[in-house]
């Protein structure tokens, strides 16, 4: 069996996105691990290049910025790195530049691939998600984040990144089948300085919206208000190893009341009609489990 690897990344040092991590925290479950490094303002294809392993193959690439449809760029240059992958592979690890894969699930996330390599009914696994928040004392607890995405795909060329590359379908547009692992994804896209974290989300804002909208709403040098969470609770567990020294870094305070819950009327009664079915109603499935 081989594993590949894959993962988009632009201006990662400006916009201090944790993707050494990422790429670090799979590379033991991956034979190869190919990097679409685009066109940066500052040493982003450096800090890749200096990674520790020569498992992993960069692919040098130009970011269109003008496709800001629903951030389509960012499908497109998953495709480039999905399609750098070497033939011989059957199996690949999607990770974006701001998640993490513990390493108490190496043996899970094997074992599901010997499981299912020569399944055809099988397009991918589906993975649990960790939304971290403010910093890394707090998971989102609300529904409106995502509760599970598509990690690992079939080395099927069919197969294309969706939309803003959040998940997987293959052509025309046909949604995987998956077998949902009992495995977490950890998502550190939204810990962050507040400075830094506000900078990301302008940066955020060209690949979605044009540039009347971003004069007339983006705030240049403010911080990002992380009071405004709807709804968290205290992460307990352990975090992986490649994220302690960062963390360790970490030069911001943030408290939350988690008995605070903010939840939209919409939620309310999702979670009031759940509660009666046992189904959370109206949950967004790019994917349909086996």
């Amino acid at each position: 069996m081989k594993v590949s690897g894959f993962t988009i990344i632009r201006n990662a040092v400006n916009n201090d996105y944790p993707v050494v991590e990422a790429i670090t925290s799979v590379l033991p479950v991956c034979d190869e691990f190919v990097v679409a490094v685009g066109k940066s303002d500052d040493a982003t294809l450096e800090l890749i290049q200096n990674i520790p392993s020569d498992k992993i193959r960069i692919i040098e690439t130009v970011w269109d910025d003008t496709l800001r449809e629903g951030g389509r760029t960012f499908a497109l240059e998953t495709d480039k790195a999905f399609q750098a992958i070497s033939t011989d592979s059957d199996w690949c690890f999607y990770i974006q530049a701001d998640e993490v894969l513990h390493e108490k699930y190496y043996e899970i996330v094997r074992d599901a691939m010997i499981r299912f390599k020569d399944d055809k009914s099988v397009d991918g696994l589906l993975f649990n998600y960790k939304h971290f928040y403010g910093s890394y004392d707090y998971v989102g607890e609300s529904w409106r984040w995502y509760r599970r995405e598509i990690r690992v795909i079939k080395n099927n060329k069919h197969i294309f990144s969706y939309k803003d590359a959040q998940g997987f379908r293959k052509k025309p547009n046909v949604k995987l089948w998956v077998k949902l692992i009992d495995a977490y994804i950890y998502h550190y896209g939204w810990v962050k300085d507040p400075r830094l974290m506000q900078k990301k989300i302008n940066n955020w804002y060209t690949f979605y919206r044009n540039d009347l909208w971003i004069n007339n709403n983006v705030v240049a040098d403010q911080e990002f208000d992380y009071g405004n969470s709807s709804s968290l609770e205290r992460f307990e567990e352990s975090h992986p190893k490649v994220m302690l020294p960062r963390i360790e870094r970490k030069n911001w305070k943030f408290d939350h009341d988690i008995s605070r819950k903010k939840y939209s009327t919409k939620e309310k009664v999702k979670r009031l009609i759940s509660s009666l079915i046992g189904y959370r109603i109206g949950e967004y499935k790019n994917y349909k489990i086996i």
